[in-house]
C-alpha cells in the first residue's frame, strides 16, 4: 500500500536484515569452535510456548550446563542453526535480491577464541568471517557486525563464573581488538554487545552466569552487565585510536520501556521509575555515568556492585557513537499488580498478541524511537524488528501477509519518528531468512522472507523458498518506503 502519511526516509537509508551467528551458523564442530552459551540450550519438546519462555527467563544451573555439553539424548538446535556457516554465499546472494542495503550478523566469540581465555585467536575462524564480510560487501550490502550475540564461550562460565568476573573484561577486549584490527577497514558499523539490558530476561544467554553460581544472583547479574559496559568502553577507546574516520561503535538495547496502565498517579509514577531503570544502560553508555535512580536501587537492595574510580573514568571518556534498538512489542506497568522491580510488567489487554504472547503495537516503536532520540540525540539503528509466526507451505508457496502487515505498520511509525526529527539511519528486519528462535529454540517460530525447510527437531531438506513477503520487502526498498 502507499505510505501516504510518513514516507520520510532519507535517500541513504539502510533497509536491512539481521540475524545472529548463534542462531544461524550451526557448524558447531567445525574449524575449532567450542561450545558457547547458546549451544547448551536444548529444544524442549512437548512444552507449550509460554513454558519454554519461562524456562529461558529462569536461566540454567551449573549442573544443567555441564550435562548439556556431553548430552546425546536431547536436540540442541543452535548447534546446527540453518548451516549458514557453510551456505552463507548462496544465502547472501538470495537476500541481496530484496535490494537490502545492509546486513547485520554476529561473529562467534567461541570460534575466534574457542575457550575465551586464549592469548591468540583461531586463524581459521578469522579467515571464514573475512570471507563472509567480503561476500556481504560484494553483493552490495553494508555489513553491520555484532561482536557478541549470546556466544560467550561456555568455558568462561564454568571456569570464571561468567561476566560477573572482571577477568572476562580483558578477555573480551582482546577479542574485540582482534576484530577491529582484522575487519575495521571493511566494517563501518559495530555493535559491541547485543541487547545489553536483557540481564533479567535472558540472564544466562546475556551474561553466561548460572542461576545457582552466586549467592546473590541479582548482584552478580548487575556486576556482569557493568563489566560488559566497561569492556564496551575500552573497545570504543581502542576503535578511536585506529583513526578510521568511518568506523562507528554502538551499543544495543532491547526496548524495555513501559506504558502506565492508566492515568492514575501511582501508575504514572511506577512507569517513570521503570523507564528510568531501563535508561540506566544507555545513560551509562551515552552520558558516561550511572543515574541516581539505579544507584539508589542497588543500595536499597543491598547489591554491592564493584565500580572503581578508573572504570568511572573509562565510562565517562568513551561513550558510544550510536544506539541500536530491538523492538518487537510494548509493555505496561500497573501499580496494583507490579512493583519496583525491573522487568516486572503486565500484559496490555488492549493489544493483540502472537502465539508467544508478544503484543503487536506499531505505535510503541514510534514511542520508543522518539523518547530515545529526545534523551540522547544519537543516531539510531533499528537492529531488530520482526514477526515470529507459524508458516505453512502450500503448493511450494508461503502466503505470509500477516508478516508484511506487521512490518508495514511498524515501518510507517519509523517514518513518523523520522518526520518528527529522530535520526534513524537503518531498519533491520529480524531474521530475513528463517533461523532458530532465540527465546524458544524453535524453527517453527519463523521470521523470514525466506523459508528454510528444517523443523524443530532439525529434520528437513534445508531447502530455501521465497515467501510472499520477499516480494513485499523488495517493493518497500525499491520505493524507499513510499510503498509499504
Amino acid at each position: 500500500m502507499k505510505n501516504n502519511k510518513y514516507p520520510y526516509f532519507p535517500e541513504d537509508f539502510l533497509w536491512a536484515g539481521a540475524q545472529a551467528a548463534s542462531q544461524a551458523d550451526g557448524a558447531y564442530n567445525q574449524d575449532g569452535k567450542m561450545p558457547n552459551s547458546s549451544d547448551v540450550q536444548p529444544y524442549h519438546k512437548g512444552l507449550d510456548n509460554m513454558e519454554i519462555q519461562r524456562l529461558e527467563q529462569e536461566g540454567m544451573t551449573l549442573e544443567q550446563v555441564r550435562k548439556a555439553i556431553t548430552d546425546t539424548e536431547h536436540f540442541y538446535p543452535k548447534r546446527h542453526g540453518i548451516d549458514f556457516y557453510n551456505t552463507y554465499e548462496e544465502d547472501l546472494e538470495m537476500l541481496a535480491e530484496t535490494g537490502m542495503k545492509a546486513f547485520r550478523t554476529s561473529i562467534d566469540w567461541s570460534r575466534v577464541f574457542p575457550q575465551g581465555d586464549e592469548l591468540e585467536p583461531n586463524e581459521a575462524a578469522l579467515e571464514h568471517y573475512e570471507k563472509m564480510i567480503d561476500k556481504i560487501r560484494q553483493v552490495g550490502m553494508e555489513p553491520i557486525i555484532t561482536m557478541l550475540h549470546y556466544e560467550t564461550p561456555i568455558h568462561l562460565t564454568l571456569e570464571y563464573g561468567g561476566w560477573a568476573n572482571k577477568k572476562v573484561i580483558e578477555m573480551f577486549v582482546r577479542y574485540g581488538k582482534v576484530l577491529l584490527d582484522r575487519f575495521g577497514k571493511k566494517v563501518k558499523y559495530w555493535i559491541v554487545i547485543n541487547q545489553i539490558n536483557m540481564i533479567q530476561v535472558e540472564p544466562f544467554l546475556s551474561l553466561g552466569i548460572c542461576k545457582d553460581q552466586y549467592e546473590n544472583e541479582e548482584e552478580a547479574l548487575y556486576q556482569g552487565v557493568h563489566n560488559q559496559m566497561v569492556a564496551s568502553a575500552l573497545i570504543q577507546k581502542y576503535a578511536k585510536s585506529l583513526n578510521l574516520p568511518d568506523l562507528q561503535v554502538g551499543t544495543m538495547v532491547a526496548d524495555g520501556t513501559a506504558y502506565p496502565a492508566s492515568c492514575k498517579p501511582d501508575d504514572i509514577s511506577l512507569a517513570l521509575w521503570h523507564n528510568r531503570m531501563q535508561y540506566m544502560f544507555t545513560d551509562v553508555q551515552f552520558r558516561g555515568a550511572y543515574p541516581k535512580v539505579a544507584l539508589n536501587y542497588f543500595a536499597e537492595k543491598g547489591l554491592h556492585i564493584e565500580i572503581t574510580e578508573e572504570e568511572k573514568r573509562i565510562l565517562r571518556e568513551n561513550t558510544m557513537d550510536y544506539l541500536a534498538i530491538s523492538y518487537y512489542f510494548s509493555q505496561m506497568v500497573d501499580s496494583s499488580k507490579n512493583t519496583h522491580i525491573p522487568y516486572d510488567v503486565t500484559r496490555n489487554e488492549h493489544l493483540e498478541a502472537n502465539p508467544w504472547g508478544w503484543n503487536i503495537d506499531p505505535k510503541g516503536l514510534y514511542n520508543t524511537l522518539s523518547q530515545y532520540w529526545d534523551r540522547y540525540e544519537k543516531p539510531i539503528i533499528i537492529a531488530e524488528n520482526g514477526f515470529g509466526m507459524y508458516d505453512e507451505v502450500i503448493n511450494n508457496k508461503v502466503h505470509d501477509d500477516y508478516r508484511s502487515d506487521y512490518l508495514s505498520q511498524h515501518i510507517e511509525q519509523v517514518g513518523h519518528a523520522i518526520y518528527e526529527g529522530a535520526e534513524v539511519i537503518a531498519y533491520c528486519v529480524w531474521g530475513p531468512i528463517d533461523i532458530v528462535s532465540c527465546s524458544s529454540q524453535q524453527m517453527s517460530k519463523r521470521y523470514g522472507f525466506i523459508y528454510v525447510d528444517i523443523d524443530d527437531e532439525g529434520k528437513g531438506s534445508g531447502k530455501r523458498l521465497k515467501k510472499d513477503s520477499f516480494g513485499w520487502y523488495q517493493r518497500v526498498i525499491a520505493t524507499n518506503g513510499a510503498e509499504i
